[in-house]
């Protein structure tokens, strides 16, 4: 066997100390290497995108960039405000926070239109990214005149307090869904092997490649930065791809050593799942990291910062189990045999070791697609299709911080604070940017700009204009009293775009200018992805079939791959604006519908799931090509590959459906729809695309399934013999050739 798959089996099967030790010391090397280099976090500026972005970048270039700021609120806890007690409290808090290195400036104290409640703004020094590792200092100033006044009530709010309270909610939702998903998943993997100790054996190796993972990709995050969202994909990707790659190989292992009756040493076994299940995921490993490698096309720094957390935990998953699991099968077989000679020689029979799994439940379920196959494809084909209407009424938005969880306290702090001071609810950030000479024009042109919005109900006041000390850069800022997710506040920007700057502005020559702000950029950020839309996908429907030509030799297979993936991930995209666009499940799944589905969803789903799908499609088609090469019939090939791989890819469809159902229990809207549509996508894929559609159209198509490669039929005429050499040399699986 002369493959680099066989080769590393047959290493390690030789030397399974040296290879286990290997592996834990490279885990514990990626954490230590990863914890010495730290993480590079994404900055402020590689969010800029659209207009919103150039408008931050040129008032950046002046330093009149927007502050992160934090509002107190000062109340009684009941009844009417005590207005001398809370104007000494602000007092108090005022002098406590500009002694703040933190603090960049402290504003007036504002009262509220019922007069109930005083706030005091407080604006962070750096940049907006950083704030929330800065607020634990002002949280803690607002505390201590609280608790030195306990006859007010003093509450803390902003988007800093709000970060933090996302990110202490996000580790505790984590620390949730792990206790739900390791559980379930040890479950399943026991009734699959019917052992604790080959249960073990996928959990651990997926836990060690996620701890490996995290270490690299904080290495990787010096390259391509890290957006805060690395640790939660290795997580949820790690321990469903870990799992099944470590399934695929251990079920075929199973099957050898069933099928060798003892005959085979563990040596033997190893290498013998290496040339079959070895090089599958291997496959199946590379076809995920390329189809992922699309997201950095997106140009966006959270879909690059996931692409890198999946490749990187991929790439760590598929070395597990070509290094670290031949080495713990060919010990665990040693002491299966060793057991196996203490019962012969106490005269007790050999205990049986389950085979492939295949039996009268698949043979059941397999029926219709085997005798009626044209039905079945048209039936499984058109319930697909009704779930894919849906996405007719498909609503794209960009999650603002009105969609978090009011489980957070800074989030009823935040709702207080909107309903006490509408006109604080949006701020539009008007940048202009011309020559010095100009000043004076611009100056005069953002007034005009002013006087229109005074006029339009949309606005609620504006502020002083701001200029750079080289006097070439200028900002207006534009109150709007509505909450930033409402249709007013994105009116509001329509008119400044479209009609108020280029009516102002817009008539100086050589001007160039913009609006940001919270509402610009919920608008452009997925402006920006519907333009990188086009090019992700279409990279991503030739990175699929590509792979799948190159694992089958069939070009046939690869556009059946393609379409079949399109098929699946639109139905489950269906299925979720069904779900969640809708109010109808909220009460079910816990969470307060906005109407739409997050802007990353859609192409995240795309991109991951072809990558998954891969897993199963090589897996069942290589054990279908592998009967067609022992002399089978396609149509028989095609009932038994499937009899015997749809117990493996059932199982590995439970563990990732777990892994991705535990993400519906966190409180963030988007993860929400990101685990509940890859569980759906995962599901249909397993039971209904590889089970019914997938065998029904192999059967149409017969012989012509192959095309355009002949390696299938003369290597199948040459009968299970010549099939069984060519498994010896390492020739048969994926790579005819």
């Amino acid at each position: 066997m002369k493959s680099l798959t066989v080769r590393m089996a047959r290493w390690s099967a030789r030397h399974p100390w040296r290879a286990i030790v290997g592996w834990l010391v490279f885990v514990v090397l990626c954490l230590a290497v990863g914890s010495a280099v730290g993480t590079h976090s994404a900055t402020t500026a590689d969010y800029r995108v659209g207009e919103a972005g150039r408008a931050e970048a040129m008032a950046a270039q002046g330093h009149l960039e927007r502050r992160s700021t934090e509002q107190v609120l000062i109340s009684s806890w009941s009844g009417p405000l005590d207005r001398a007690a809370a104007e000494a409290a602000a007092k108090d808090l005022t002098a406590r926070m500009k002694r703040l290195p933190e603090v960049a400036g402290v504003a007036a104290p504002l009262l509220s239109g019922d007069r109930r409640i005083l706030m005091v703004e407080v604006a962070l020094n750096g940049e907006e990214r950083d704030a929330k590792d800065k607020v634990d200092a002002l949280l803690a100033q607002t505390e201590a005149v609280g608790k030195a006044r306990p006859g007010l009530l003093l509450q803390e709010t902003g988007s800093p307090s709000i970060s933090k309270g996302v990110d202490q909610q996000r580790g505790d939702d984590l620390a949730l869904s792990e206790e739900i998903t390791l559980p379930i998943t040890l479950v399943t993997l026991l009734v699959v092997f019917g052992s604790v100790t080959m249960a073990g054996v996928p959990l651990l190796l997926a836990l060690s490649s996620i701890a490996a993972a995290v270490g690299l990709s904080m290495v990787a995050s010096h390259l391509s930065p890290d957006a805060g969202v690395g640790t939660n994909v290795i997580l949820m990707i790690g321990l469903a791809v870990g799992v099944d790659y470590t399934l695929f190989y251990l079920k075929r292992e199973r099957e050898e050593r069933a099928r060798s009756g003892g005959r085979l040493s563990a040596e033997a076994l190893v290498e013998l799942a290496a040339a079959t299940s070895g090089r599958a995921v291997v496959i199946s490993g590379l076809a995920v990291v390329a189809s992922t490698a699309t997201l950095y096309l997106a140009s966006d720094v959270i879909f690059s910062s996931l692409a890198t957390g999946t490749i990187v935990v991929v790439l760590v998953a598929v070395a597990s189990s070509l290094t670290a699991l031949p080495a713990l099968l060919v010990k665990l077989g040693q002491r299966a045999e060793r057991r196996a000679r203490r019962r012969a020689e106490r005269g007790k029979p050999a205990r049986p070791v389950r085979g492939d799994g295949g039996g009268r439940v698949w043979a059941a379920l397999l029926r219709p697609a085997s005798r009626h196959p044209l039905a079945t494809l048209c039936v499984s084909v058109l319930a697909l299709l009704a779930l894919v209407t849906p996405l007719a009424g498909l609503k794209i938005t960009e999650m603002s911080r009105d969609t978090h969880s009011r489980a957070i306290p800074a989030m009823r702090v935040y709702d207080r604070l909107n309903e006490a001071f509408p006109e604080q609810r949006v701020t539009h950030q008007v940048v202009v940017r011309a020559d010095a000479a100009r000043a004076a024009e611009v100056t005069g042109a953002l007034r005009e700009l002013a006087r229109r919005a005074d006029a339009d109900p949309l606005f609620a006041g504006a502020s002083g204009i701001r200029t750079s000390a080289d006097h070439r850069i200028s900002v207006l800022e534009l109150k709007v009293p509505y909450l930033g997710n409402s249709e007013q506040a994105y009116e509001s920007l329509d008119h400044l775009r479209d009609d108020y700057l280029p009516a102002t502005v817009g008539r100086i020559d050589g001007a160039e200018f913009g609006v940001s702000g919270d509402v610009a950029r919920y608008t452009d950020y997925p402006a920006h992805q519907n333009s990188k839309l086009p090019l992700v996908l279409g990279a991503l429907l030739l990175v699929t079939f590509a792979m799948t030509v190159y694992a089958f030799r069939s070009v046939v297979l690869g556009l059946i791959g393609v379409v079949l993936n399109l098929l699946s991930a639109a139905a489950a995209l269906g299925l979720l604006v069904l779900v969640f666009q809708g109010t109808w499940a909220e009460g079910l799944l816990d969470f307060r519908s906005t109407g739409s589905i997050g802007s990353r969803v859609p192409l995240f789903l795309f991109v991951i799931l072809f990558g998954l799908s891969m897993d199963y499609q090589v897996f069942v088609v290589s054990r279908i090509r592998e009967a067609v090469l022992a002399g089978v019939s396609t149509r028989q090939a095609v009932l038994e590959g499937i009899r015997r791989s749809a117990s493996v890819v059932t199982s590995a469809a439970v563990v990732m459906t777990t892994v991705f159902s535990s993400f519906v229990f966190l409180h963030i809207i988007e993860m929400k729809q990101i685990g509940f549509v890859l569980a759906a996508a995962v599901l249909l894929d397993a039971f209904v695309v590889r089970i019914m559609v997938l065998p029904s159209a192999m059967l149409l198509l017969g012989e012509a399934s192959w095309w355009p490669s002949r390696a299938a039929g003369r290597k199948g005429a040459a009968g299970r013999k010549g099939a069984a050499a060519q498994i010896a040399d390492g020739e048969l699986v994926v790579d005819v050739r």
